[in-house]
């Protein structure tokens, strides 16, 4: 495991490692699903015989069957007439102009004595003929003209009206082309009563005749619109998902070969629109999990593959799950553990990564358990585990004991148990008692089974990438742990000063939102260097002899700061996670060794001061530069004679102002604001460990 750790380290370019590790996200997950979107295909032929039903997997737009059904709505529509109310007036008005010519001209020639008879008949029958539009002369005789102006006004007049009543009678009806020849013989027979001449009435019945005409007419642009609109109103004829298209027995028609051929499943035509969309929708997946893996190149490599690890693991276990499927009841994926791997994300790298995480997870299932469902995507599943996995965002982080996992697990198991009960009330099944308990047990085991599975691997995981839990924080953290029961023993004074640089580090920590724990028991180990050598270090001496006394400046500088990489050597000896080893080695960043460094100068003025700097590194994370602060404010306090809040107040100050001009924070995150806070705490906490206390009088 320690080889395994040491080679993820080793890469030094995070984003080639997170490159990498989205790259096998995405290979894998491929993998794991395409089976699952491989579309079902039958080798069926026109006119064949269906064996067994055949359902279509997707709801899909009929264009064809669309068409021709809007053709058919417009095909009833009938054809629009326009019926043309004024042509009863205007024929009339024209059966009238013949009639007032007439008079006019025989008003003309009745001052003339030159023609009578015979010639004076043509002459008014030429003139009238003259004054009249081409269509009426064109359309009635002359014999009618003639007839006309040789009678009285008062047949004219006669004449006149009844053509006039006639004609209004018979064309306030609707006549169509086909209908002129019964319209006219209507009017014939209407007219067959007036009283006059023989003649004149055949004059009368010509210009009645003529003045018939059409008036009810074809409207192509309204029929055109009408056809139209009812076309449009037309719904889109759709193929549903699950809806059967052949019957058992059925005969494969040209209709249901086509829809067949539409949805997918005749077996000569190969698609690969499935493995492009899911091509596609693992890509969208990946760029999520790169998104979110970028904040955790701060913490390093391990982070980094840890989180991809966790991701595909947990598909993997849906995976093994699905497998089972077809032969075993269809609601199993409401067993399986499928908040294993949030569980595992919360613990290890806390809640920022478990939404993007539950929706990957989410939709994978929903993939995977789509076996008795018409289509690639089980919706039902998907809410599942996407309920399941979200759960693990609302659980009470307080409590760092691993009895937490247990409360955890029955807490997702009561929100699995409302969500399938909720999914079987929706789908409105006719459910047994007995199957809707199975489902409720099922989702019962299922957040058992996962709270008992990370319990039993969180400590693997922990170990095989160097991670630390809070739980595993609070193992570390106990007084029976055989380092610190080392640093109590050999280095009693060291034990203290770490004690009391854990409180002040734990609460400057949680006071800006870093974790205090993680600070806490880093602070317990970070002076475990000093058990080799503890009598060269000021607090254990107990005000007895120091050794520094009798060597050079630069033997004591070896020894002092050999403790940090004795205490690296040490940790990882035993063991410790990455995170409270970087601590060991970080805290003092690489600040100077003042004291013997210009004790060395008085003697040396050609000392470099590079030779007293720790070596480092600077402080990468905020807790193992907290750590860094408390451990120096902590020695130079207790160094103080009689300190009051103002003297610690001023201290505090000056070794956080010295450090940031240092550079010692330019590798962490901490800002100005955040160092105020920080300031502030430890004051706070110093204020309660070095208040004033009664001068008690000595016994006479």
């Amino acid at each position: 495991m320690n080889s395994l750790q040491a080679l993820i380290q080793r890469f030094k370019n995070q984003t080639l490692v997170i490159l990498l590790c989205t790259i096998a996200f995405g290979l894998l997950s491929f993998l794991l699903l395409v089976s699952h979107v491989r579309p079902v295909k039958y080798d069926i032929q026109l006119l064949s015989i269906a064996d067994d039903n055949i359902y279509s997997p997707i709801t899909i737009e009929d264009k064809g069957a669309t068409a021709k059904k809007r053709l058919e709505a417009a095909a009833r529509v009938e054809d629009v007439y326009k019926y043309e109310e004024s042509y009863t007036q205007k024929r009339i008005d024209i059966v009238n102009s013949i009639f007032d010519i007439v008079t006019e001209v025989k008003n003309e020639n009745a001052k003339s004595d030159n023609l009578k008879g015979q010639a004076l008949i043509d002459k008014e029958t030429s003139d009238v003929k003259k004054k009249l539009p081409d269509d009426i002369r064109k359309n009635l005789e002359d014999s009618v003209f003639s007839t006309l102006v040789k009678s009285s006004d008062e047949q004219l007049n006669i004449t006149k009206a009844s053509l006039n009543t006639a004609i209004n009678n018979v064309m306030s009806e609707e006549i169509t082309t086909s209908q002129i020849e019964e319209s006219r013989g209507k009017l014939r027979n209407e007219l067959s009563y007036v009283s006059v001449n023989p003649s004149l009435k055949d004059a009368m019945i010509s210009i009645g005749e003529f003045a018939i005409v059409p008036n009810y007419f074809f409207d192509a642009e309204e029929t055109k619109e009408r056809k139209r609109l009812e076309s449009e109103s037309v719904d889109s004829v759709y193929i549903l998902q699950g809806q059967v298209l052949v019957k058992a027995g059925e005969t494969i028609t040209k209709e249901k070969y086509d829809q067949l051929k539409l949805v997918g499943l005749i077996k000569n035509k190969q698609s690969i629109q499935p493995y492009i969309g899911l091509i596609l929708l693992i890509g969208v997946l990946a760029y999520f999990v790169l998104k979110q893996t970028a904040s955790l190149k701060e913490k390093g490599n391990i982070y980094i593959v840890t989180y991809y690890s966790i991701v595909i693991f947990t598909i993997l276990i849906l995976k093994i799950v699905s497998l089972f499927q077809k032969v075993e009841f269809s609601g199993l994926v409401y067993v399986a553990p499928v908040a294993i791997g949030t569980l595992l994300i919360k613990f290890l790298l806390g809640n920022r990564y478990l939404m993007v995480s539950s929706i990957i997870f989410s939709i994978c299932g929903s993939l995977m358990f789509n076996e008795d469902v018409n289509g690639a995507i089980n919706y039902s599943t998907g809410i599942y585990i996407l309920f399941s996995s979200i759960t693990v965002l609302f659980l009470n982080e307080v409590k760092n004991k691993r009895s937490m996992i247990l409360h955890a697990g029955f807490l997702i198991s009561l929100v699995n148990i409302a969500t399938l009960f909720s999914l079987i009330l929706i789908r409105n099944g006719q459910y047994s008692s007995v199957e809707v308990g199975i489902y409720l047990l099922m989702g019962l085991t299922s957040g058992v089974l996962s709270s008992v599975i990370t319990m039993g691997i969180l400590p693997f995981v922990e170990d095989s990438f160097g991670m630390v839990s809070s739980f595993k924080l609070v193992e570390l953290g106990s007084p029976n742990h055989p380092l610190l029961r080392k640093i109590l023993l050999e280095a009693p004074g060291t034990y203290h000063h770490s004690i009391m640089v854990a409180n002040l580090a734990e609460g400057a920590c949680e006071a800006i939102g870093a974790n205090g724990l993680l600070a806490r028991v880093g602070a317990y180990y970070h002076d475990i260097g000093k058990t080799n050598n503890p009598g060269f270090f000021i607090e254990n001496q107990m005000g007895g002899h120091n050794p520094h006394d009798r060597i050079k400046p630069i033997q004591s500088k070896d020894i002092i700061l050999r403790h940090v990489s004795d205490g690296v050597k040490i940790l990882k000896k035993y063991n410790l996670p990455k995170d409270i080893i970087d601590i060991a080695a970080e805290h003092h960043g690489t600040t100077l060794l003042k004291y013997f460094y210009y004790k060395e100068k008085e003697t040396n003025p050609d000392v470099k001061e590079i030779d007293f700097r720790y070596p480092g590194p600077k402080a990468h994370s905020k807790e193992s530069a907290i750590v860094g602060i408390a451990d120096s404010v902590e020695a130079a306090v207790r160094s103080l004679k009689d300190p009051d809040m103002q003297k610690i107040e001023l201290l505090v100050s000056s070794i956080m102002n010295d450090r940031l001009n240092d550079g010692q924070f330019a590798m962490c995150e901490l800002n100005l604001k955040e160092l105020h806070i920080v300031e502030k705490s430890l004051c706070e906490t110093l204020k309660g460990t070095f208040h004033s206390r009664i001068q008690y009088p000595d016994e006479r």
